[in-house]
């Protein structure tokens, strides 16, 4: 990672650098491997579109604008405002939660958006960092040993499952089950016994049989066809075959840029979302994965170095908690596409046509580099300096 230009390190730990100095403190490679990234997912959806800029590329391009200067902005804010504001943060997001329920905007089935006018936000996706945000600053305002003793995790253990449980009624069982790993990612860096998550796991499984009984059909259909997607191969078994089959047609080099028949005759479903990365492997083969995977790689070396070089435990737990997530969107997705875990709605990072998880994603490394930026301040429990 480039070394960002040195100044007095009395003025770095008191946080007094100039709106300009901050400015160029910023990892600015990593801004270019992000934009870059990003670029890649303009060229699918290109693709996607059959050689034309809408329905998806045109949007996605004004979103990645609006992203980078989201980005930006948010690296040069004082991380003391975050914590300091954590709080405050995530309620709000967990209002626009309840305000779902009560008149959200149903689409596919699912009851997850606010309309705005001039955008849909999902307030779902945007949790994700509030949580993220609000468990760095409970920790980070604790005593080693206070993270030992249980009831001191009852707090941020209702500060997950609250927002899981409204998300679950929407119903997403993608996003609330990356809701609960990222908070469990978290709590697990910041210090909480391995012997409490393996109560928590072990829970989990014995729930298994009462979940069930709450899962909607459609959810039910997709675990049954996890196991077995051959036995409707016209019905619920029909995208992850289809997945497959592209996957395979690539072959170690692909067919050619807007030359995947799968995607481009549409017998791959939602090729501009969840099943982008199916066709980008017909596209440009085994190698053209290898590549997009590669620099998802780099992004997360860049996150964990991050958390690595901060000294306050705020910035580490934010850096590794907006990483975790990061992954998770990898992961689960890539997964997903292959028949390795069951389908659900999460989409490839920086490369699936959306709005808010776009520009989540992209707040999100707003405050990894807003880390990077204050790695040295001096913050005391409640974010201040003398506190």
């Amino acid at each position: 990672m480039r070394h960002a230009h040195e100044f007095s390190s009395p003025r770095l730990r008191r946080g007094e650098l100039s709106l300009g100095e901050k400015f160029w403190q910023i990892s600015w490679s990593l801004v270019l491997l992000v934009t870059l990234t990003g670029c890649v997912g303009l060229v699918m959806l290109y693709s996607a579109a059959g050689g034309d800029w809408e329905p998806w590329a045109d949007r996605q391009a004004v979103r990645l604008m609006i992203g980078f200067v989201l980005m930006v902005g948010i690296a040069v804010v004082d991380i003391r405002f975050w914590i300091r504001n954590a709080y405050t943060f995530y309620a709000v997001v967990l209002v626009l939660l309840v305000a779902v329920e009560i008149r959200g905007t149903i689409g596919m089935g699912a009851q997850r958006w606010i309309d705005l006018g001039f955008f849909q936000l999902q307030p779902s996706e945007v949790m994700k960092l509030a949580l993220v945000l609000s468990l760095a600053r409970y920790y980070h305002s604790a005593h080693p040993d206070d993270v030992r003793r249980l009831p001191f995790l009852i707090p941020p253990a209702l500060m997950t499952l609250v927002p899981f449980a409204l998300v679950l009624k929407q119903p997403d069982l993608g996003t609330g089950l990356m809701l609960v790993a990222g908070a469990a990612a978290v709590s697990w860096l910041a210090g909480v016994r391995i012997w409490v998550f393996a109560l928590a796991g072990i829970a989990g499984l014995g729930a298994i049989p009462v979940a069930w009984q709450f899962l909607h059909d459609y959810q039910k259909q997709r675990v049954l066809t996890f196991l077995n997607p051959e036995s409707d191969p016209l019905g619920s078994g029909y995208h992850i075959l289809q997945s497959k089959i592209a996957l395979g047609s690539g072959g170690v080099f692909g067919k050619g840029y807007m030359n995947g028949t799968q995607a481009h005759l549409n017998f791959l479903p939602e090729k501009q979302t969840d099943f982008i990365f199916t066709m980008l492997a017909e596209e440009f083969g085994m190698v053209g994965g290898l590549i997009l995977l590669s620099l998802y790689v780099i992004l997360l070396i860049y996150g964990f170095a991050i958390a690595l070089r901060c000294r306050h435990q705020f910035g580490r737990l934010v850096a590794l908690g907006v990483s975790t997530m990061f992954f998770l969107y990898v992961f689960i997705n890539i997964a997903m596409v292959m028949g390795l875990i069951p389908v659900v709605g999460v989409p490839l990072p920086l490369i699936s046509y959306g709005g808010t998880a776009l520009l989540n994603l992209m707040m999100g490394f707003g405050l990894l580099l807003c880390v990077f930026v204050h790695r040295d301040v001096q913050m005391g429990r409640r974010g201040g300096f003398d506190d």
